[in-house]
């Protein structure tokens, strides 16, 4: 008997409400379809006017469109829901809440997060670039969201959340094709400084990794306490810098010790005062 009851109120329901439930299905899922079909049309336009800036790369181009993906399709359901009878409401005022609990609790995360879209729009490095950051120094191996990778010259790797790379100085050593060597050589004071200098000059112009524009700079940088030191700035391609640096060192010291340029070690004179006697 209760069957029948069920029966009866189900078979009164579809033949009072069946008709608009049937419609409201066919509207739900052309919002659906249509809501798909305009996603992907926007994603595709997204994509090529991404492509077309150098200034964004994969991953941040990944991310835009990954976000913009996600946006549209709440917005497809907010449109498509009501359609079923239900009520929206309570549900974007919980996500609210649920938003600020959730950016409460991942606020590290998300600082990382910004952090990392900086980066990748204003591309202090890219990969592959030789860089200090956060306090490290290596080579850029991936750079996503979240954090950036080195590979340092120990073979280490790194990885730095994006906050303390962004919130800190940058140094990209790598990011122009000509680097400067800074050097400096110490000589005794008794030496020659013209013939030091000329000496200096020589060891450079012979390594073929020493660029001859722009000039190479030679020059007395400072008068110290057991030294007259020489700062001596060539250029070389960034590639070749630590051989530049090692060989003249290397060099520098067999030229002078061939011409008997003093390079003196740290000294100190003492003078005693006779002691009076009565």
């Amino acid at each position: 008997m209760a069957e029948m009851e069920w029966i009866e109120k189900g078979r009164d329901w579809l033949l009072t409400n069946g008709p608009d439930f049937a419609v409201n299905i066919v509207i739900f899922l052309l919002i659906l379809i249509v809501g798909k079909f305009v996603i992907g049309m926007l994603g595709r336009m997204t994509k090529t006017v991404l492509g077309r800036t150098q200034r964004v790369d994969d991953t941040l181009s990944a991310f835009i469109l990954n976000v913009q993906n996600k946006v549209l399709w709440v917005i497809v359901l907010m449109a498509a829901l009501p359609r079923l009878g239900v009520d929206i409401a309570p549900l974007i005022a919980g996500l609210g809440v649920t938003g600020f609990v959730i950016g409460f609790a991942f606020q590290e995360s998300l600082g990382n997060l910004a952090a990392g879209l900086m980066i990748l729009l204003n591309r202090p490095f890219e990969k592959g670039n030789y860089v200090e950051a956060g306090g490290h120094a290596g080579t850029v191996r991936e750079i996503n969201m979240m954090a950036t990778t080195l590979d340092t010259p120990d073979n280490r790797r790194i990885t730095i959340p994006n906050r303390n790379i962004w919130g800190n100085p940058i140094i990209n050593y790598t990011v122009y094709d000509k680097r400067r060597v800074d050097m400096t050589v110490g000589i005794g004071y008794g030496a020659d400084i013209g013939k030091a200098i000329s000496a200096v000059k020589r060891v450079l112009e012979a390594d073929v990794n020493v660029l001859k524009e722009p000039t190479p700079v030679i020059e007395v940088v400072e008068l110290a306490d057991s030294s007259i030191n020489l700062v001596v700035r060539p250029w070389s391609e960034t590639a070749h810098y630590w051989d530049v640096y090692f060989r003249f060192h290397r060099e520098v010291k067999a030229v002078f010790d061939a011409e008997g340029i003093e390079i003196p070690f740290p000294q100190m004179d003492v003078h005693l005062d006779p002691v009076q006697t009565a």
